[in-house]
């Protein structure tokens, strides 16, 4: 891994202006209303890295004067790159966390230079380790995406 924190993430990494909170500390003990959340500005930056890596380079999100033109009035960031907030805050559950299956609905658009928080809630326990839990995104306290998430949860590896 490289030293410089500006082109390499280790796990466990937090870059300057991530916030997250949980209620739990050890995977053992996570159970119905245990909760993750996770908050970050959604920069220009985000938004054109999500399109290089993706592919989606819909004008909705990269040119201003087109985006002018439409329902939003401007440039609004990618559902999937706001969506994937949600992965951040279960990334920061105690445990190895594996993604198991993901609903949600869009709700509204969150633009740029928006701070959105990613507030996940376990809401039942399943057999094998695996969990149900609300997911919802919210800029503004309005909620931009509400879903629901399955997530296998190990142990972290010895």
């Amino acid at each position: 891994m490289s030293d410089n924190p500006d082109s390499t993430l280790e796990g466990g990494t937090d870059l300057p202006g991530w916030e997250w909170e949980r209620t739990v500390e050890d995977s053992d003990a996570i159970d119905v209303g245990d909760s993750v959340t996770f908050s970050k500005e959604i920069s220009d930056e985000d938004v054109n890295s999500f399109a290089q890596a993706s592919g989606d380079t819909n004008p909705l999100h990269l040119e201003n004067d087109y985006a002018e033109g439409t329902r939003f009035g401007g440039r609004i960031a990618h559902g999937m790159l706001v969506g994937g907030l949600i992965s951040a805050a279960l990334a920061r559950f105690p445990g190895t966390v594996v993604y198991l299956s993901q609903d949600f609905e869009f709700k509204g658009p969150v633009r740029i230079g928006d701070r959105a928080t990613a507030e996940v809630e376990v809401v039942d326990t399943l057999e094998g380790g695996r969990y149900r839990l609300s997911t919802q995104v919210v800029d503004d306290d309005e909620v931009v995406i509400d879903g629901e998430a399955v997530v296998l949860i190990d142990e972290e590896p010895t």
